[in-house]
């Protein structure tokens, strides 16, 4: 009998509403479990995982069972009901609407994975701004300013 066989890799960027710093270095690893224990049992595979103050990077194998836009629209409920259950924040947590989704081959796995885990050392030398804008630049990707994530300068 056949079976369904794929490698689809996926560098998912999502933000924090706002852009606000909301994401204490406290939390941060509580809510990285989270969002990786979200992940598995959609039956994907976590690759890395890193929450800075105002954004998340998750790079995930992903089973083509799932869209990405189901996975990411799963990961950001669940995970700001986990945030607002716990009261981490005053007021209502919520992301912000969108993400950036970003494929890449096998042969570039390790790199990536440093990439996501080296998160908190590569914002020292650039912005998410610049990174975000860096990404979109580097896949090619047309957009439209008005429709980017809200800037914080």
């Amino acid at each position: 009998m056949p079976n369904t066989y794929t490698q689809i890799y996926i560098h998912v960027v999502f933000t924090v509403k706002g852009r606000e710093n909301l994401i204490t270095e406290t939390h941060r690893e509580e809510l990285q479990k989270y969002i990786t224990g979200i992940v598995q049992n959609r039956e994907h595979k976590m690759l890395a995982v890193y929450c800075m103050p105002d954004h998340v990077h998750v790079f995930i194998g992903m089973k083509p069972s799932m869209s990405i836009s189901d996975l990411v629209r799963e990961v950001k409920a669940i995970s700001s009901k986990f945030i607002n259950d716990k009261k981490w924040v005053k007021g209502k947590f919520n992301w912000q609407e969108g993400y950036g989704a970003f494929s890449y081959a096998h042969s570039q796995l390790d790199n990536v994975i440093k990439y996501v885990n080296n998160q908190r050392e590569h914002h020292q030398k650039k912005t998410f701004k610049e990174e975000y804008l860096d990404f979109l630049k580097k896949f090619v990707i047309e957009y439209d300013d008005k429709y980017l994530f809200e800037w914080v300068e």
